[in-house]
């Protein structure tokens, strides 16, 4: 693999990916602020010192050198601001204004993540499709009640009690929501199509989380092919909505499996795994890097929500406090808070990073 070929699908892809979800997340806070008549001194794309800049008004764009980040600063939001508010400013400064406005500009930054997952979404589906794993059984486990009542390798699935069936997914989540009671599926054999009447019985499957879960199961295993569903513009609205849903869901949930141990902390990824997942994708089709951002954009956001200080979530965690006190919080407090948060941001980063390179090096 020549350096060319490594930068055109691994390093490019990533540097896009990154900048747009970052672009779009510190985008938030600044359009809101602006809204709110706050004052923005820096908008910066990176973090760490800065590379090149430009003003343009009262604020001022930059690119810095670290390009795992960003920031928008405000007048009056840095503890150890160095230089006095002038009093004609002061109503501007973001501290001094009313908390749930500040919440409403911290909470911008993630808020803005998910919508640019569900717009991206949106695009896709109404553009391309969505690639799904078809209802087509591949196998049928002896004795189940699928194989008793006939179903065999090579139908094709195409409706449960009158429920259209359109990939995999929707089987088993039909079956579950049924229960124990009897279902007839509409399958289709070669050229025929014919109703069969199957029982689901009690069972036990492995959830992605490789836990066994109770529920019910007929005993057919998928054959393994993809299809492309198409939407009109409003079905894709709704199935980026609910495809939205279903990652945001799924991260918190992964998120209380890290803290229970049931989702080990080498299973977490940073920019490297990152790397090389959208390097894999845009060899493939890169198209599909498009919903794969999306899904990134969902993580980041989620993430940011974390009541941890330094992070937008911790942020709102403090506002909350304050509401509750109905007083600021004393700045030391502030400033300890910031500190232990950035003491476990950067345990985080280095657990990350450790299972990255441990990857390249394990291969």
């Amino acid at each position: 693999m020549n350096t060319f070929h490594v930068f055109l699908y691994y390093v490019l892809p990533l540097i896009l990916i990154l900048g747009v979800l970052i672009l779009f997340h510190e985008l938030g806070h600044f359009i809101v602020a602006k809204l709110f008549n706050v004052k923005v001194l820096r908008f910066s794309l990176g973090l760490g010192p800065k590379l090149f800049g430009k003003k343009f008004g009262e604020t001022e764009y930059a690119i810095s050198m670290i390009p795992f980040g960003g920031y928008v600063k405000m007048l009056g939001e840095d503890l150890d601001e160095e230089e006095p508010i002038p009093q004609w400013e002061e109503h501007r400064a973001f501290n001094n204004q009313p908390i749930l406005k500040r919440m409403a500009i911290v909470a911008a930054g993630p808020i803005f993540n998910l919508l640019l997952a569900f717009f991206i979404f949106v695009f896709f589906y109404a553009i391309v499709g969505e690639k799904v794993l078809a209802p087509e059984v591949g196998k049928v486990e002896k004795g189940s009640p699928a194989w008793l009542a006939g179903v065999e390798p090579g139908d094709f699935i195409l409706a449960i009690d009158d429920i259209p069936v359109r990939r995999w997914e929707d089987i088993k989540k039909i079956v579950r929501k049924k229960g124990s009671v009897p279902i007839k599926l509409r399958v289709k054999k070669g050229d025929d199509i014919y109703l069969i009447q199957v029982t689901p019985r009690p069972g036990k499957v492995k959830n992605i989380f490789g836990e066994e879960v109770q529920t019910v199961i007929i005993g057919i295993v998928a054959s393994g092919k993809k299809r492309i569903l198409k939407f009109s513009f409003l079905g894709a609205v709704k199935e980026a909505f609910n495809k939205s849903c279903e990652i945001t869901r799924l991260t918190c949930i992964t998120l209380v499996k890290l803290v229970k141990r049931v989702v080990p902390m080498k299973t977490l990824g940073g920019p490297i795994l990152i790397g090389q997942i959208t390097g894999k994708i845009a060899q493939q089709d890169w198209r599909y890097l498009f919903p794969f951002t999306a899904v990134i954009s969902i993580n980041l956001g989620i993430l940011n929500l974390l009541p941890v200080p330094i992070l937008d979530g911790g942020l709102i965690l403090l506002l909350f406090i304050e509401i509750i006190l109905r007083r600021p919080l004393d700045r030391k407090v502030q400033e300890t808070a910031h500190k232990v948060g950035l003491i476990l941001l950067i345990g985080l980063m280095a657990i990350v990073m450790y299972n990255d390179i441990m990857r390249v090096l394990t291969k």
